[in-house]
């Protein structure tokens, strides 16, 4: 199986057609306002728009409630919901099966001990393994950091497994070389600034990424 590339906190239309262009398979918007790459959900339509069918959309979202979710299943249609914050497995089955969207949980890894909690996302159909964020963090995603690749040798998850947290252009063929993940998510990596994504940084990480798969 290919590696899968992501793109994730797009909020202007030069980053989607960027990541398009570059040859992302997700392009994700982000559904949480304490984060700088926050979109409304009619910014997000709008700029679904270009990517639709050269990409799967990825909505992520941080303990939305039910609500939240049907409006942006609805209006978005996104290919995948990703759920980037504390929901425990039974909330991915219960959205899993009313939404009939797929999901991805996302799973902070610090130590050892974090990598149970990912096992038991057995319903989810992607489990996104990224650095935990500090308990100070803003918001629990696209902080920039980085954890111990090494943890993930020989690593079986329930789901097929994405790796994020700290990646850029400079380091993602290593992170791959390491972890083996079956697909790679950047947001901070690809910025000039939290939540200003750099069209020439996005294409670097995506050849970096497809050259250490291949």
């Amino acid at each position: 199986m290919s590696l899968v590339v992501k793109i994730c906190g797009l909020s202007t239309q030069s980053s989607v057609e960027a990541a398009v262009d570059a040859g992302a398979d997700m392009v994700g918007f982000v559904f949480f306002e304490r984060s700088p790459r926050h979109v409304s959900l009619g910014k997000a339509c709008e700029l679904g728009k270009s990517a639709r069918g050269r990409a799967a959309i990825v909505a992520l979202t941080v303990d939305a409630d039910e609500s939240t979710v049907c409006d942006i299943i609805d209006a978005l249609r996104p290919d995948l919901l990703q759920l980037h914050g504390g929901e425990p497995p039974e909330r991915i089955e219960y959205l899993r099966a009313k939404f009939k969207v797929p999901l991805m949980k996302a799973v902070g890894i610090a130590g050892r001990a974090d990598l149970e909690a990912a096992r038991k996302y057995v319903n989810a159909d992607r489990i996104l393994i990224d650095a935990k964020a500090p308990a100070d963090a803003a918001h629990p995603g696209g902080n920039g950091f980085a954890f111990d690749w090494r943890l993930l040798e020989d690593f079986v998850t329930p789901a097929p497994f994405m790796l994020s947290g700290g990646l850029d252009a400079s380091n993602v063929g290593e992170a791959i070389r390491v972890a083996r993940p079956g697909g790679v998510d950047v947001s901070s990596g690809v910025e000039r600034a939290p939540g200003l994504k750099d069209e020439a940084m996005i294409a670097a990480f995506v050849r970096a990424a497809r050259a250490a798969a291949a």
